[in-house]
């Protein structure tokens, strides 16, 4: 299989703290992974790494066993059998859409180049698309015209380098999931790298969110999101309900409630007690085991975000609702929750 593993890599571009400080991550081979971090946490430099477009101090890049990276060994990037989609596709604008496809394909004779083409077009949904030009397709095209050149050499493994940030809102969505799709269908072992949260737990099969220049968890998204390591990894995934609270075995008190404990780290009794804003539900004041006043309302169509002064509390909730919304700033409510909650030191 085409297992993507990076062992103990370390690159700095000067003194002081490397970008990259012994970072580890595995991506098993015909799954998708994602590549998250706040800026400056080394998710750029790692596909340059990886791609083979800068040189790691120390460590090792292995793909499908093979050593691209390592002590005496860097492979160019063109010996690595990695395809890379880049940021807004970067077509050649010279070259119609079957001559960017073939272009890497220089080992194969033009019946098989045309053969070659023909399927990737087909796989990536533009069939007959050949001879148009990169400005007479649209950029989810674009990018689907992109995949399809990193895909038509057969690599061992695709990065794809924020291919989606360039797209508006009501695109992005749609194109991910076709180039999930597609990436699925061909078998491919793929790298995402992204800054946005939502694209990351909605696309990849794991993500793995980047601190400091390493790995500080490595999950599905399911996990990931519900089962954090640490409270700043919590807040970073997505919206965050930290409350301090103490625990009693697999129960925690809090100044919303008692709520079932997940998990928690082994010896600790007090700490942040993570919610997610969906655990937390409107009622009406009086019958519910903690109350509160609005504070702010943030409506999304789909859902709104409730923000709550909670009594007892020196911080404000959030709580996400859906359906039609009866509530505005400065009403007295009751907030219950639901489901099961995570413990975590208070490291603020």
């Amino acid at each position: 299989m085409n297992d993507l593993k990076v062992r103990q890599v370390v690159k700095a571009y000067g003194p002081g703290s490397p970008v990259l400080d012994g970072l580890d991550l595995t991506v098993p081979g015909g799954s998708l992974a994602a590549v998250l971090g706040p800026s400056g946490c080394g998710k750029t430099t790692l596909l340059r790494v990886i791609a083979g477009f800068l040189k790691a101090d120390a460590g090792t890049v292995t793909v499908a066993g093979r050593i691209l990276g390592g002590p005496g060994v860097h492979l160019p990037p063109e010996r690595r059998r990695i395809g890379i989609v880049p940021q807004e596709g970067a077509l050649f604008p010279h070259l119609s859409v079957a001559r960017n496809i073939a272009f890497g394909l220089t080992h194969l004779d033009r019946s098989a180049k045309r053969a070659c083409v023909g399927e990737m077009l087909d796989l990536v949904g533009l069939p007959g698309h050949d001879d148009r030009m990169p400005h007479e397709l649209s950029g989810g095209q674009q990018q689907r015209v992109a995949l399809a050149r990193a895909l038509a050499p057969q690599p061992h493994l695709v990065l794809l380098d924020e291919p989606f940030s360039a797209l508006d809102s009501g695109l992005r969505g749609a194109v991910r999931a076709e180039v999930r799709a597609v990436l699925r269908e061909s078998g491919a072992t793929a790298l995402l790298v992204t800054h946005d949260q939502q694209e990351a737990l909605s696309t990849a099969d794991t993500v793995a969110v980047l601190r400091e220049g390493r790995v500080a968890q490595c999950a599905t998204p399911q996990e990931l999101y519900h089962r954090p390591v640490d409270s700043w990894l919590a807040s970073f995934v997505g919206d965050a309900v930290l409350v301090p609270g103490t625990a009693d075995k697999d129960v925690a008190t809090t100044a919303l409630g008692r709520i079932p404990l997940a998990t928690a780290p082994e010896g600790l009794r007090e700490g942040l007690v993570l919610l997610r804003p969906e655990q937390l539900q409107l009622a009406e004041p009086d019958s519910a085991g903690a109350e509160g006043v609005v504070t702010d309302v943030s409506f999304f169509g789909h859902d709104a975000m409730v923000t709550v002064a909670v009594d007892g509390l020196d911080r404000t909730v959030d709580i996400r609702t859906l359906g039609p919304l009866r509530v505005t700033p400065g009403r007295k409510v009751g907030v219950r929750l639901t489901g099961e909650a995570t413990l975590h030191p208070n490291t603020a």
